[in-house]
């Protein structure tokens, strides 16, 4: 199955489906069709939030249901450019010169996105921004990457992406970059930028301190599908990347991805063998290769795509499923050497998706002492792994691309955007919303409100030793008291907290010092 116009080609055969199989899922895949179709055209994909879904529109504003929406698309993709020409010229610039690194700071969607396409299409020596990002709550992580930036601070320009303001991973990360700022004397807001939803906190925030810049986010595009809009677009177009190539690659799949033909559509041809792996139930998992090194994070951009999208508890009608499909990968030959004799002669639990990229680099090789290049014996190993692992009878999966590029790159986003859209109709599932994320975000707060009670009472009682169960008792936690337990242990390995162990004999105490 190959598609000149997008320099792609997708190869099932390793996968052994029946044609019978395709035949048995076609009305399943008739209504695929026309949901994406109604998708598409602003049907409401969550009712119980009433939102729709429309990162399509992203790349072809023409097919946004108001002149409103499509205005705003247009408008954005300008205001990026225009933001970062004008930073490339040093028209806007930091506090001690013209920015030379960018400094992201997300999570999620809002940074796997950014950091695959930067990994992908970026290099130090061509660069016009140097990416960095924060993309945890993890302080050594913090720490590490300001301390690489350490005097080209004031050169640092900062995108903070969060929809709402309130995600906790990036207030921290957006705060801890406020204090390095101001430990070097430097005003945060002449050093950064907005990327969020009109009337958010965040937004807030940037207009009345007076940051470099605002761009938006919608609610009808999700984080995992967000790489075409600004989130992915604006870091993108900082660092030098051609983002109107991005966005021709990702239009030109969307146009051969909307056949209602299964044989001749990539992305359906992808939920088909999905289906037929696992028997629409996420019974084996994907194992994504890409024989690149460019590609090594698009494994975990696709994890978040396919898993956050497709795990779920529940069907559209309410029952119990538990579907999903789990995603691990890194990249080729790296591990052929870590887990491929598993995957040929362990459990097959899996398939396998050998992404390659036909050309090797540009210019001309350094030959090897065998008379080939390296590039020779990176395809060598892929087609290598491929047979050794359907010899054992286990589905291959193998995508060809013509150059890695950010068309290129568009392209990829795209397809498995849509592939999982279409699996998802397929098994009867909402793939917009995730319940399961905003339930881990909720156990968290409730987390750190148990350590303040602790603290309050370990500072009150200063010097005083605590056992776990006395301490539950007294905030009022005695259902939780592995939490707390928990708690106690992480703050005396902490010694900023004040908080210290005291073993006695049997007995294990904790107290304020």
């Amino acid at each position: 199955m190959t598609f000149p116009a997008l320099g792609l080609t997708l190869d099932l055969r390793g996968m052994r489906i029946p044609a019978s199989y395709r035949e048995r899922l076609q009305p399943a895949f008739d209504r695929a069709f026309a949901e994406m179709r109604a998708l598409e055209a602003g049907a409401i994909a969550n009712p119980d939030e009433n939102r729709m879904v429309g990162h399509y529109w992203l790349r072809n504003p023409d097919l946004a249901p108001s002149e409103e929406i499509r205005h705003e698309i247009r408008q954005t993709v300008q205001d990026v450019k225009s933001f970062a020409r004008a930073v490339h010229e040093g028209a806007v610039r930091g506090e001690e010169g013209p920015f030379r690194h960018l400094l992201v700071i997300g999570i999620g969607g809002s940074a796997l996105g950014p950091q695959m396409v930067a990994h992908a299409l970026g290099d130090p020596r061509y660069d016009r921004l140097r990416p960095w990002f924060f993309d945890n709550t993890d302080p050594d992580g913090m720490e590490r990457v300001l301390g690489q930036l350490g005097p080209e601070l004031g050169r640092t320009l900062c995108v903070v992406i969060s929809k709402s303001g309130g995600t906790r991973e990036t207030a921290n990360g957006m705060y801890r970059a406020q204090v390095a700022y101001a430990h070097k004397g430097l005003h945060f807001a002449r050093h950064v930028v907005a990327i969020t939803q009109r009337g958010s906190r965040l937004d807030r925030e940037a207009e009345e301190c007076g940051w470099l810049a605002r761009f938006p986010m919608w609610d009808w595009v999700g984080g995992r599908t967000s790489e075409t809009s600004a989130v992915g677009l604006l870091p993108a177009a900082l660092q030098g990347i051609n983002i109107d190539t991005l966005l021709l690659g990702a239009r030109s799949c969307d146009v051969i991805t909307r056949s209602d033909n299964v044989t001749s559509n990539p992305a359906a041809a992808l939920a088909l063998a999905w289906h037929f792996a696992g028997d629409g139930r996420g019974a084996k998992d994907m194992v994504v290769l890409p024989y690149k090194d460019r590609l090594e994070l698009l494994a975990k951009y696709l994890q978040q795509l396919v898993m956050e999208s497709l795990g779920k508890e529940l069907d559209r009608n309410g029952r119990v499923v538990h579907q999903g499909l789990t995603v691990f990968g890194n990249k080729g030959t790296t591990d052929q050497h870590s887990y491929v004799q598993q995957l040929r002669d362990g459990l097959p639990n899996f398939f396998v998706t050998l992404i390659e990229v036909l050309r090797h680099q540009d210019g001309p090789p350094v030959l090897m002492d065998t008379g080939v290049g390296a590039g020779d014996y990176l395809h060598s190993f892929c087609s290598g792994t491929a047979r050794a692992i359907a010899e054992k009878g286990r589905g291959v999966i193998r995508i060809y691309v013509e150059t890695l590029s950010p068309f290129t790159i568009g392209c990829l986003i795209a397809l498995y955007e849509r592939a999982v859209g279409l699996y998802a109709s397929l098994i009867n599932i909402n793939a917009y919303h995730q319940p399961g994320v905003e339930a881990g975000k909720k156990a968290s707060e409730k987390i750190i409100g148990l350590e303040n009670r602790l603290l309050d009472q370990f500072r009150s009682h200063r010097g005083w030793p605590w056992t776990v169960e006395d301490l539950a008792a007294r905030v009022g936690a005695t259902q939780e008291l592995e939490e707390v337990r928990e708690l106690c242990w992480m703050l005396s390995q902490n010694p900023a907290s004040g908080i210290q162990l005291l073993p006695v004999r049997e007995h294990v105490y904790f107290r304020a010092i």
